[in-house]
């Protein structure tokens, strides 16, 4: 085999590969999509800035490979690729991926919630203790308003009389 025809063979399968990894890293973009909702604005952003760097990626693929030249075969090349991508990994690998770090991610903040029950705990005791002095020490400045009021009534009482 020639020199040129191993190349071109090298530079197709480094295409599918390329399509393959492209895929691969949408799908854990749309792991993140389901595991943090997002809306219309925010998903459009991510979908920009992930489109934008593939095309990173494939000029420098191209221009590594080829010299920057476009070549048809490696277009078709990457769309093999993620053909194949889809039909044997694409749906099982994002089910499957963010099914485990759901429960990856509620398997840690329940044990999170464990560790700070204590703590939790602690400052709702705290404020109840503070309602509670709150309350006696609203009562007891009650109750000393009325005595001071009785005393100055008594004073009052006792001062017109002389």
């Amino acid at each position: 085999m020639s020199q040129d025809i191993v190349r071109e063979v090298t530079f197709f399968f480094h295409s599918v590969v390329m399509g393959i990894v492209i895929t691969f890293a949408y799908d854990w973009l749309l792991i993140l999509r389901r595991l943090v909702r997002h809306g219309r604005v925010l998903t459009s952003a991510e979908d920009f800035v992930y489109w934008f760097l593939c095309g990173i990626f494939v000029f420098y693929m191209l221009y590594r490979e080829n010299s920057g030249v476009l070549r048809w075969f490696a277009v078709a090349g990457a769309a093999l690729g993620m053909f194949f991508y889809k039909i044997i990994f694409r749906s099982a690998f994002v089910n499957v991926m963010s099914t485990c770090i759901h429960k990856i991610m509620w398997f840690l903040f329940r044990i999170i919630q464990i560790v700070l029950k204590p703590i939790k705990c602690a400052f709702s005791a705290a404020r109840r203790c503070v309602r509670y002095g709150g309350k006696k020490c609203k009562k007891g400045g009650q109750f000393l308003k009325k005595r001071l009021t009785v005393c100055i009534k008594t004073l009052r009482m006792v001062l017109c009389k002389q």
